[in-house]
Protein backbone atom coordinates (compact mmCIF):
# COMPACT_ATOMS: atom_id res chain seq x y z
CA UNK A 1 0.00 0.00 0.00
CA UNK A 2 1.48 3.33 0.92
CA UNK A 3 3.83 1.43 3.16
CA UNK A 4 7.14 -0.27 2.43
CA UNK A 5 8.00 -3.82 3.37
CA UNK A 6 4.76 -5.59 2.48
CA UNK A 7 6.37 -8.86 1.48
CA UNK A 8 6.74 -10.35 5.00
CA UNK A 9 3.06 -9.87 5.84
CA UNK A 10 0.86 -12.94 5.78
CA UNK A 11 -1.25 -13.50 2.70
CA UNK A 12 -4.49 -12.70 4.44
CA UNK A 13 -3.27 -9.47 5.97
CA UNK A 14 -1.60 -8.50 2.72
CA UNK A 15 -4.87 -9.05 0.91
CA UNK A 16 -6.67 -6.85 3.39
CA UNK A 17 -4.11 -4.10 2.89
CA UNK A 18 -4.63 -4.24 -0.83
CA UNK A 19 -8.13 -3.11 -0.25
CA UNK A 20 -10.26 -6.21 0.11
CA UNK A 21 -10.98 -5.60 -3.55
CA UNK A 22 -9.63 -8.96 -4.45
CA UNK A 23 -10.80 -11.22 -1.67
CA UNK A 24 -13.65 -13.55 -0.95
CA UNK A 25 -14.34 -16.42 1.41
CA UNK A 26 -13.01 -19.80 0.43
CA UNK A 27 -15.32 -21.50 2.90
CA UNK A 28 -19.02 -20.94 3.32
CA UNK A 29 -20.00 -18.45 6.00
CA UNK A 30 -23.22 -16.90 7.14
CA UNK A 31 -23.37 -13.12 7.24
CA UNK A 32 -23.43 -11.66 10.70
CA UNK A 33 -26.96 -10.57 11.37
CA UNK A 34 -25.93 -7.41 13.17
CA UNK A 35 -24.07 -5.96 10.19
CA UNK A 36 -25.56 -2.85 8.60
CA UNK A 37 -27.58 -3.89 5.58
CA UNK A 38 -28.34 -2.66 2.11
CA UNK A 39 -31.43 -3.73 0.21
CA UNK A 40 -31.57 -7.52 0.49
CA UNK A 41 -29.77 -7.55 3.83
CA UNK A 42 -26.55 -8.99 2.45
CA UNK A 43 -24.32 -5.93 2.11
CA UNK A 44 -22.95 -3.11 4.20
CA UNK A 45 -24.66 0.19 3.72
CA UNK A 46 -22.72 2.69 1.68
CA UNK A 47 -22.47 4.91 4.77
CA UNK A 48 -20.94 2.12 6.85
CA UNK A 49 -18.43 1.32 4.14
CA UNK A 50 -17.49 4.99 3.80
CA UNK A 51 -16.93 5.29 7.56
CA UNK A 52 -14.68 2.24 7.48
CA UNK A 53 -12.71 3.77 4.62
CA UNK A 54 -12.42 7.09 6.45
CA UNK A 55 -10.97 5.33 9.47
CA UNK A 56 -8.30 3.61 7.40
CA UNK A 57 -7.45 6.62 5.28
CA UNK A 58 -6.81 8.84 8.30
CA UNK A 59 -3.83 6.66 9.10
CA UNK A 60 -2.56 6.59 5.54
CA UNK A 61 -2.50 10.37 5.34
CA UNK A 62 -0.10 10.34 8.28
CA UNK A 63 2.28 7.82 6.77
CA UNK A 64 5.62 9.23 5.58
CA UNK A 65 5.29 7.32 2.31
CA UNK A 66 2.16 9.26 1.39
CA UNK A 67 3.03 11.89 -1.22
CA UNK A 68 0.96 14.76 -2.52
CA UNK A 69 2.82 15.72 -5.68
CA UNK A 70 0.72 18.15 -7.74
CA UNK A 71 2.22 17.10 -11.09
CA UNK A 72 1.70 13.37 -10.58
CA UNK A 73 -1.69 13.84 -8.92
CA UNK A 74 -2.92 15.98 -11.80
CA UNK A 75 -1.77 13.41 -14.35
CA UNK A 76 -3.45 10.52 -12.55
CA UNK A 77 -6.64 12.60 -12.22
CA UNK A 78 -6.56 13.30 -15.96
CA UNK A 79 -6.97 9.54 -16.44
CA UNK A 80 -9.22 8.89 -13.46
CA UNK A 81 -11.90 11.51 -14.16
CA UNK A 82 -12.75 10.28 -17.70
CA UNK A 83 -13.09 6.76 -16.30
CA UNK A 84 -15.44 8.06 -13.61
CA UNK A 85 -17.52 9.87 -16.24
CA UNK A 86 -17.68 6.72 -18.36
CA UNK A 87 -18.81 4.69 -15.34
CA UNK A 88 -21.60 7.21 -14.69
CA UNK A 89 -22.73 7.29 -18.29
CA UNK A 90 -22.78 3.49 -18.57
CA UNK A 91 -24.71 3.10 -15.32
CA UNK A 92 -21.88 1.26 -13.56
CA UNK A 93 -21.56 4.01 -10.96
CA UNK A 94 -24.87 4.52 -9.20
CA UNK A 95 -25.93 7.98 -8.01
CA UNK A 96 -25.84 6.75 -4.41
CA UNK A 97 -22.23 5.57 -4.61
CA UNK A 98 -21.26 8.66 -6.58
CA UNK A 99 -22.58 10.89 -3.82
CA UNK A 100 -21.57 8.97 -0.72
CA UNK A 101 -18.13 7.64 -1.55
CA UNK A 102 -14.95 9.71 -1.39
CA UNK A 103 -13.46 8.90 -4.82
CA UNK A 104 -10.03 10.02 -3.70
CA UNK A 105 -6.72 8.69 -5.03
CA UNK A 106 -3.67 8.62 -2.78
CA UNK A 107 -0.15 8.28 -4.13
CA UNK A 108 2.44 6.22 -2.28
CA UNK A 109 6.17 6.85 -2.51
CA UNK A 110 6.78 3.12 -2.95
CA UNK A 111 8.82 1.58 -5.77
CA UNK A 112 6.76 -1.60 -5.85
CA UNK A 113 4.26 -2.05 -8.68
CA UNK A 114 0.88 -1.85 -7.01
CA UNK A 115 -2.56 -0.25 -6.94
CA UNK A 116 -5.49 -0.97 -4.65
CA UNK A 117 -8.97 0.01 -3.61
CA UNK A 118 -10.14 0.55 -0.05
CA UNK A 119 -13.63 0.78 1.45
CA UNK A 120 -15.52 3.97 0.77
CA UNK A 121 -14.15 4.75 -2.69
CA UNK A 122 -10.53 5.39 -1.80
CA UNK A 123 -7.90 4.21 -4.23
CA UNK A 124 -4.14 4.11 -3.97
CA UNK A 125 -1.40 4.03 -6.58
CA UNK A 126 2.26 3.37 -5.94
CA UNK A 127 4.77 5.48 -7.81
CA UNK A 128 6.34 2.19 -8.84
CA UNK A 129 3.30 1.45 -10.98
CA UNK A 130 3.34 4.85 -12.67
CA UNK A 131 7.03 4.45 -13.33
CA UNK A 132 6.73 1.05 -15.01
CA UNK A 133 3.70 1.42 -17.30
CA UNK A 134 4.64 2.61 -20.76
CA UNK A 135 1.40 4.30 -21.87
CA UNK A 136 -1.58 6.18 -20.47
CA UNK A 137 -3.74 3.28 -21.65
CA UNK A 138 -1.94 0.77 -19.43
CA UNK A 139 -2.33 2.98 -16.38
CA UNK A 140 -5.97 3.56 -17.33
CA UNK A 141 -6.56 -0.20 -17.46
CA UNK A 142 -5.36 -0.60 -13.86
CA UNK A 143 -7.46 2.32 -12.61
CA UNK A 144 -10.51 1.07 -14.52
CA UNK A 145 -10.09 -2.35 -12.95
CA UNK A 146 -9.83 -0.92 -9.42
CA UNK A 147 -12.73 1.47 -10.03
CA UNK A 148 -14.88 -1.50 -11.06
CA UNK A 149 -14.07 -3.31 -7.83
CA UNK A 150 -15.59 -0.35 -6.00
CA UNK A 151 -18.62 0.22 -8.22
CA UNK A 152 -19.52 -3.48 -8.00
CA UNK A 153 -19.31 -3.38 -4.18
CA UNK A 154 -16.74 -6.17 -4.04
CA UNK A 155 -15.36 -4.83 -0.76
CA UNK A 156 -18.81 -4.78 0.78
CA UNK A 157 -19.50 -8.31 -0.46
CA UNK A 158 -16.29 -9.53 1.12
CA UNK A 159 -17.00 -7.94 4.49
CA UNK A 160 -20.54 -9.30 4.50
CA UNK A 161 -19.24 -12.82 3.98
CA UNK A 162 -17.17 -12.71 7.14
CA UNK A 163 -19.23 -14.47 9.78
CA UNK A 164 -17.20 -13.27 12.77
CA UNK A 165 -15.62 -9.99 11.71
CA UNK A 166 -17.44 -6.71 12.14
CA UNK A 167 -16.50 -3.84 9.82
CA UNK A 168 -14.70 -1.94 12.57
CA UNK A 169 -12.71 -5.05 13.55
CA UNK A 170 -11.73 -5.52 9.93
CA UNK A 171 -10.58 -1.91 9.88
CA UNK A 172 -8.54 -2.47 13.03
CA UNK A 173 -6.86 -5.50 11.49
CA UNK A 174 -6.05 -3.59 8.33
CA UNK A 175 -4.41 -0.88 10.39
CA UNK A 176 -2.60 -3.51 12.44
CA UNK A 177 -1.24 -5.05 9.26
CA UNK A 178 -0.11 -1.64 8.08
CA UNK A 179 1.77 -1.11 11.32
CA UNK A 180 3.29 -4.57 11.00
CA UNK A 181 4.54 -3.69 7.53
CA UNK A 182 6.85 -1.20 9.21
CA UNK A 183 8.09 -3.87 11.61
CA UNK A 184 7.41 -7.41 10.32
CA UNK A 185 8.46 -8.87 13.65
CA UNK A 186 5.54 -7.13 15.34
CA UNK A 187 2.85 -8.95 13.36
CA UNK A 188 2.05 -11.52 16.04
CA UNK A 189 1.82 -8.82 18.70
CA UNK A 190 -0.80 -6.95 16.69
CA UNK A 191 -3.23 -9.81 16.20
CA UNK A 192 -4.73 -11.72 19.10
CA UNK A 193 -6.82 -14.80 19.64
CA UNK A 194 -5.72 -16.46 16.41
CA UNK A 195 -7.73 -13.98 14.32
CA UNK A 196 -5.02 -13.60 11.69
CA UNK A 197 -4.75 -17.37 11.28
CA UNK A 198 -8.52 -17.70 11.03
CA UNK A 199 -8.67 -15.05 8.34
CA UNK A 200 -5.82 -16.66 6.48
CA UNK A 201 -7.74 -19.91 6.43
CA UNK A 202 -10.95 -18.21 5.29
CA UNK A 203 -9.81 -15.71 2.69
CA UNK A 204 -8.89 -16.50 -0.86
CA UNK A 205 -8.67 -14.48 -4.01
CA UNK A 206 -11.96 -14.38 -5.90
CA UNK A 207 -11.52 -15.19 -9.56
CA UNK A 208 -15.10 -14.22 -10.21
CA UNK A 209 -14.58 -10.75 -8.77
CA UNK A 210 -11.41 -10.33 -10.80
CA UNK A 211 -13.15 -11.36 -14.03
CA UNK A 212 -16.04 -9.01 -13.26
CA UNK A 213 -13.66 -6.10 -12.64
CA UNK A 214 -11.81 -6.95 -15.86
CA UNK A 215 -14.99 -7.04 -17.91
CA UNK A 216 -16.50 -3.85 -16.54
CA UNK A 217 -13.18 -2.02 -16.48
CA UNK A 218 -12.56 -2.98 -20.09
CA UNK A 219 -15.94 -1.54 -21.01
CA UNK A 220 -14.97 1.82 -19.52
CA UNK A 221 -11.80 2.22 -21.58
CA UNK A 222 -13.10 3.26 -25.01
CA UNK A 223 -15.90 5.55 -23.69
CA UNK A 224 -13.28 7.27 -21.52
CA UNK A 225 -11.02 7.85 -24.52
CA UNK A 226 -8.42 5.14 -23.92
CA UNK A 227 -7.30 2.31 -26.18
CA UNK A 228 -8.71 -1.04 -25.04
CA UNK A 229 -5.42 -2.67 -26.02
CA UNK A 230 -4.05 -1.13 -22.84
CA UNK A 231 -5.70 -3.94 -20.90
CA UNK A 232 -4.00 -6.60 -23.02
CA UNK A 233 -0.58 -4.96 -22.99
CA UNK A 234 -0.79 -4.53 -19.21
CA UNK A 235 -1.63 -8.21 -18.85
CA UNK A 236 1.35 -9.06 -21.04
CA UNK A 237 3.57 -6.91 -18.82
CA UNK A 238 2.23 -8.59 -15.69
CA UNK A 239 2.66 -12.04 -17.20
CA UNK A 240 6.32 -11.36 -18.01
CA UNK A 241 6.89 -9.97 -14.53
CA UNK A 242 5.21 -12.99 -12.97
CA UNK A 243 8.18 -15.13 -13.96
CA UNK A 244 10.49 -12.89 -11.94
CA UNK A 245 8.24 -12.08 -9.02
CA UNK A 246 10.34 -13.56 -6.25
CA UNK A 247 11.51 -10.26 -4.80
CA UNK A 248 8.08 -8.84 -3.95
CA UNK A 249 8.42 -5.89 -6.30
CA UNK A 250 5.09 -6.62 -8.00
CA UNK A 251 2.49 -6.87 -5.19
CA UNK A 252 -0.20 -6.30 -7.80
CA UNK A 253 0.50 -9.82 -9.06
CA UNK A 254 -0.02 -11.31 -5.62
CA UNK A 255 -3.26 -9.44 -5.16
CA UNK A 256 -4.52 -9.93 -8.74
CA UNK A 257 -3.23 -13.39 -9.72
CA UNK A 258 -3.24 -13.89 -13.46
CA UNK A 259 -5.12 -16.82 -14.91
CA UNK A 260 -5.25 -18.06 -18.47
CA UNK A 261 -9.01 -17.46 -18.43
CA UNK A 262 -8.61 -13.78 -17.51
CA UNK A 263 -5.95 -13.15 -20.13
CA UNK A 264 -7.86 -15.03 -22.81
CA UNK A 265 -11.04 -13.13 -21.96
CA UNK A 266 -9.35 -9.75 -22.43
CA UNK A 267 -7.62 -10.82 -25.64
CA UNK A 268 -10.86 -12.18 -27.08
CA UNK A 269 -12.57 -8.82 -26.60
CA UNK A 270 -10.23 -7.21 -29.12
CA UNK A 271 -11.89 -7.61 -32.50
CA UNK A 272 -9.81 -9.62 -35.00
CA UNK A 273 -7.82 -7.38 -37.30
CA UNK A 274 -7.81 -4.45 -34.88
CA UNK A 275 -4.47 -2.70 -35.30
CA UNK A 276 -2.22 -2.42 -32.29
CA UNK A 277 -2.76 0.74 -30.31
CA UNK A 278 -0.31 3.51 -31.03
CA UNK A 279 -0.25 6.48 -28.70
CA UNK A 280 0.13 9.92 -30.19
CA UNK A 281 3.59 11.37 -29.84
CA UNK A 282 2.18 14.00 -27.49
CA UNK A 283 0.73 11.39 -25.14
CA UNK A 284 3.92 9.35 -25.32
CA UNK A 285 6.12 12.30 -24.42
CA UNK A 286 3.94 13.45 -21.56
CA UNK A 287 3.61 9.97 -20.11
CA UNK A 288 7.34 9.26 -20.45
CA UNK A 289 8.15 12.41 -18.50
CA UNK A 290 5.56 11.70 -15.80
CA UNK A 291 6.85 8.13 -15.46
CA UNK A 292 10.38 9.49 -15.09
CA UNK A 293 9.19 11.84 -12.34
CA UNK A 294 7.53 8.94 -10.52
CA UNK A 295 10.74 6.92 -10.63
CA UNK A 296 12.81 9.77 -9.22
CA UNK A 297 10.34 10.71 -6.47
CA UNK A 298 10.04 7.11 -5.28
CA UNK A 299 13.36 7.64 -3.46
CA UNK A 300 15.52 5.19 -5.44
CA UNK A 301 18.76 6.18 -3.71
CA UNK A 302 21.79 8.27 -4.58
CA UNK A 303 23.35 5.65 -6.85
CA UNK A 304 20.24 5.43 -9.02
CA UNK A 305 20.00 9.22 -9.22
CA UNK A 306 23.59 9.41 -10.41
CA UNK A 307 22.94 6.80 -13.07
CA UNK A 308 19.98 8.78 -14.38
CA UNK A 309 22.03 11.96 -14.35
CA UNK A 310 24.69 10.25 -16.45
CA UNK A 311 22.35 8.59 -18.97
CA UNK A 312 22.02 11.58 -21.38
CA UNK A 313 25.81 11.51 -21.77
CA UNK A 314 25.88 7.81 -22.69
CA UNK A 315 26.95 6.55 -26.09
CA UNK A 316 24.07 6.24 -28.53
CA UNK A 317 21.71 8.44 -26.52
CA UNK A 318 20.99 10.71 -29.50
CA UNK A 319 19.72 7.75 -31.52
CA UNK A 320 17.12 6.67 -28.98
CA UNK A 321 13.38 7.33 -29.51
CA UNK A 322 12.28 10.83 -28.59
CA UNK A 323 10.11 9.64 -25.68
CA UNK A 324 13.05 7.74 -24.19
CA UNK A 325 15.29 10.79 -24.50
CA UNK A 326 12.65 13.05 -22.94
CA UNK A 327 12.28 10.67 -19.98
CA UNK A 328 16.06 10.44 -19.52
CA UNK A 329 16.52 14.20 -19.62
CA UNK A 330 13.64 14.75 -17.20
CA UNK A 331 15.09 12.21 -14.75
CA UNK A 332 18.56 13.72 -15.15
CA UNK A 333 17.30 17.25 -14.44
CA UNK A 334 15.17 16.31 -11.45
CA UNK A 335 17.82 13.92 -10.16
CA UNK A 336 20.50 16.61 -10.39
CA UNK A 337 18.24 18.99 -8.48
CA UNK A 338 17.75 16.41 -5.73
CA UNK A 339 21.52 15.93 -5.62
CA UNK A 340 21.77 19.74 -5.19
CA UNK A 341 23.54 20.16 -8.50
CA UNK A 342 21.65 23.22 -9.77
CA UNK A 343 23.94 23.89 -12.78
CA UNK A 344 23.63 20.28 -13.95
CA UNK A 345 19.86 20.37 -13.46
CA UNK A 346 19.57 23.55 -15.53
CA UNK A 347 21.61 22.06 -18.38
CA UNK A 348 19.45 18.93 -18.56
CA UNK A 349 16.25 20.98 -18.24
CA UNK A 350 17.32 23.25 -21.10
CA UNK A 351 17.98 20.25 -23.37
CA UNK A 352 14.63 18.79 -22.39
CA UNK A 353 12.84 22.05 -23.17
CA UNK A 354 14.43 22.19 -26.63
CA UNK A 355 13.47 18.56 -27.31
CA UNK A 356 9.77 18.93 -26.44
CA UNK A 357 9.25 22.56 -27.47
CA UNK A 358 6.67 21.71 -30.14
CA UNK A 359 4.54 19.57 -27.84
CA UNK A 360 2.27 21.67 -25.61
CA UNK A 361 1.67 19.14 -22.82
CA UNK A 362 5.28 18.01 -22.64
CA UNK A 363 6.58 21.57 -22.87
CA UNK A 364 4.41 22.57 -19.93
CA UNK A 365 5.91 19.76 -17.85
CA UNK A 366 9.38 20.94 -18.82
CA UNK A 367 8.55 24.49 -17.74
CA UNK A 368 7.17 23.27 -14.40
CA UNK A 369 10.35 21.27 -13.89
CA UNK A 370 12.46 24.33 -14.68
CA UNK A 371 10.52 26.37 -12.09
CA UNK A 372 10.92 23.58 -9.54
CA UNK A 373 14.68 23.47 -10.13
CA UNK A 374 15.04 27.24 -9.72
CA UNK A 375 12.97 27.20 -6.56
CA UNK A 376 15.15 24.43 -5.11
CA UNK A 377 18.22 26.46 -6.07
CA UNK A 378 16.88 29.48 -4.18
CA UNK A 379 16.09 31.73 -7.16
CA UNK A 380 12.39 32.48 -6.65
CA UNK A 381 12.27 35.18 -9.33
CA UNK A 382 13.65 32.77 -11.93
CA UNK A 383 11.08 30.21 -10.82
CA UNK A 384 8.26 32.69 -11.39
CA UNK A 385 9.62 33.53 -14.83
CA UNK A 386 9.83 29.85 -15.76
CA UNK A 387 6.21 29.03 -14.91
CA UNK A 388 3.92 28.36 -17.89
CA UNK A 389 1.94 31.41 -18.94
CA UNK A 390 -1.83 31.42 -18.52
CA UNK A 391 -2.16 28.64 -15.93
CA UNK A 392 -0.65 30.30 -12.87
CA UNK A 393 -3.91 30.50 -10.92
CA UNK A 394 -6.06 27.79 -12.50
CA UNK A 395 -3.96 24.63 -12.38
CA UNK A 396 -2.71 23.09 -9.19
CA UNK A 397 0.99 22.51 -10.04
CA UNK A 398 1.41 26.11 -11.17
CA UNK A 399 -0.56 27.40 -8.18
CA UNK A 400 1.65 25.57 -5.70
CA UNK A 401 4.95 26.60 -7.27
CA UNK A 402 3.79 30.20 -7.68
CA UNK A 403 2.72 30.42 -4.05
CA UNK A 404 6.06 29.09 -2.82
CA UNK A 405 7.98 31.50 -5.06
CA UNK A 406 5.88 34.51 -4.00
CA UNK A 407 6.41 33.63 -0.36
CA UNK A 408 10.16 33.74 -0.86
CA UNK A 409 10.06 37.06 -2.67
CA UNK A 410 7.83 38.70 -0.07
CA UNK A 411 5.02 39.23 -2.58
CA UNK A 412 2.69 36.52 -1.31
CA UNK A 413 -0.27 38.93 -1.26
CA UNK A 414 -0.34 38.63 -5.04
CA UNK A 415 -1.22 34.94 -4.77
CA UNK A 416 -3.67 34.89 -1.87
CA UNK A 417 -6.75 35.61 -3.99
CA UNK A 418 -6.01 32.68 -6.30
CA UNK A 419 -5.60 30.35 -3.34
CA UNK A 420 -8.90 31.48 -1.83
CA UNK A 421 -10.65 30.86 -5.12
CA UNK A 422 -9.07 27.42 -5.36
CA UNK A 423 -10.07 26.19 -1.89
CA UNK A 424 -13.58 27.51 -2.43
CA UNK A 425 -14.02 24.91 -5.17
CA UNK A 426 -11.58 22.29 -3.82
CA UNK A 427 -12.47 22.24 -0.14
CA UNK A 428 -10.77 18.88 0.48
CA UNK A 429 -7.39 20.02 -0.87
CA UNK A 430 -5.40 19.89 2.36
CA UNK A 431 -2.17 21.06 0.73
CA UNK A 432 -3.85 24.14 -0.74
CA UNK A 433 -5.30 25.01 2.67
CA UNK A 434 -1.80 24.72 4.12
CA UNK A 435 -0.40 26.97 1.38
CA UNK A 436 -3.11 29.48 2.24
CA UNK A 437 -2.31 29.25 5.96
CA UNK A 438 1.33 30.05 5.26
CA UNK A 439 0.33 32.93 3.00
CA UNK A 440 -1.95 34.45 5.63
CA UNK A 441 0.69 34.06 8.32
CA UNK A 442 3.21 35.87 6.14
CA UNK A 443 0.72 38.75 5.83
CA UNK A 444 0.23 38.97 9.60
CA UNK A 445 -3.31 37.59 9.45
CA UNK A 446 -3.15 35.03 12.30
CA UNK A 447 -6.89 34.39 12.55
CA UNK A 448 -7.21 33.50 8.89
CA UNK A 449 -4.03 31.45 9.06
CA UNK A 450 -5.35 29.42 11.99
CA UNK A 451 -8.64 28.78 10.22
CA UNK A 452 -6.80 27.57 7.10
CA UNK A 453 -4.66 25.24 9.24
CA UNK A 454 -7.81 23.82 10.80
CA UNK A 455 -9.36 23.23 7.38
CA UNK A 456 -6.20 21.42 6.28
CA UNK A 457 -6.52 19.02 9.23
CA UNK A 458 -10.22 18.51 8.58
CA UNK A 459 -9.55 17.71 4.91
CA UNK A 460 -7.46 14.76 6.05
CA UNK A 461 -10.03 13.61 8.62
CA UNK A 462 -7.91 14.64 11.59
CA UNK A 463 -10.88 16.20 13.32
CA UNK A 464 -9.23 16.36 16.75
CA UNK A 465 -6.44 18.57 15.39
CA UNK A 466 -8.97 20.64 13.44
CA UNK A 467 -11.05 21.27 16.57
CA UNK A 468 -7.92 22.29 18.43
CA UNK A 469 -7.02 24.85 15.77
CA UNK A 470 -10.57 26.22 15.50
CA UNK A 471 -10.62 26.73 19.30
CA UNK A 472 -7.27 28.48 19.04
CA UNK A 473 -8.89 30.73 16.45
CA UNK A 474 -11.69 31.56 18.87
CA UNK A 475 -9.10 32.55 21.46
CA UNK A 476 -7.33 34.81 18.99
CA UNK A 477 -10.65 36.40 17.97
CA UNK A 478 -11.57 37.12 21.61
CA UNK A 479 -8.21 38.75 22.28
CA UNK A 480 -8.53 40.85 19.13
CA UNK A 481 -11.31 42.99 20.61
CA UNK A 482 -12.80 45.61 18.32
CA UNK A 483 -10.08 45.02 15.73
CA UNK A 484 -11.02 41.37 15.31
CA UNK A 485 -12.23 40.04 11.95
CA UNK A 486 -15.82 39.31 12.95
CA UNK A 487 -16.71 37.59 9.68
CA UNK A 488 -13.78 35.21 9.99
CA UNK A 489 -14.58 34.64 13.67
CA UNK A 490 -18.17 33.76 12.74
CA UNK A 491 -16.95 31.28 10.14
CA UNK A 492 -14.68 29.68 12.73
CA UNK A 493 -17.57 29.32 15.22
CA UNK A 494 -19.74 27.65 12.59
CA UNK A 495 -17.00 25.32 11.35
CA UNK A 496 -16.05 24.40 14.92
CA UNK A 497 -19.56 23.15 15.67
CA UNK A 498 -19.64 21.12 12.47
CA UNK A 499 -16.23 19.53 13.03
CA UNK A 500 -16.95 18.83 16.71
CA UNK A 501 -19.94 16.77 15.56
CA UNK A 502 -17.72 14.85 13.14
CA UNK A 503 -15.20 14.29 15.93
CA UNK A 504 -17.86 12.88 18.25
CA UNK A 505 -18.95 10.46 15.54
CA UNK A 506 -15.33 9.53 14.91
CA UNK A 507 -14.70 8.94 18.62
CA UNK A 508 -17.87 6.84 18.97
CA UNK A 509 -16.69 4.56 16.15
CA UNK A 510 -13.49 3.83 18.03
Amino acid sequence: MLYRGLAPISRALLALILGANLLTCGASANAQTTLPTLGDGSDLTTSAERRLGDRIIRELYRDPDYIDDPVLSEYVQSIWQPLMSAARNRGELSPELDERFAWEILLGRDRTVNAFALPGGYLGVHLGLIGVVTTRDELASVLAHELSHVTQRHISRLITQQSKQTPLLLGAMILGALAASKNPGATQALVVGGQALAMQNQLNFSREMEREADRIGYGLMAPAGFATQGFVSMFDKLQRANRLNDNGSWPYLRSHPLTTERMADMQSRIAPGTPAATSATSAMLEHAMVAARARVLSNPGVDALRQWVAEPQSTGFAGQPVARRAAALYAAALGSSQLRDAPGARIAAKKLDELVLQDAAAHRLAQLLHAEIELAAGDADAALSALPAGNATTRRPELGLRTQALLRTGRVAQGTGALQTWVATHARDAAAWQWLATAWQAQNQPLRAIRAEAEAHAARYDYAAAVDRFKAGQDVARRGGAAADHIEASIIDTRLRAVELLLREQTAER
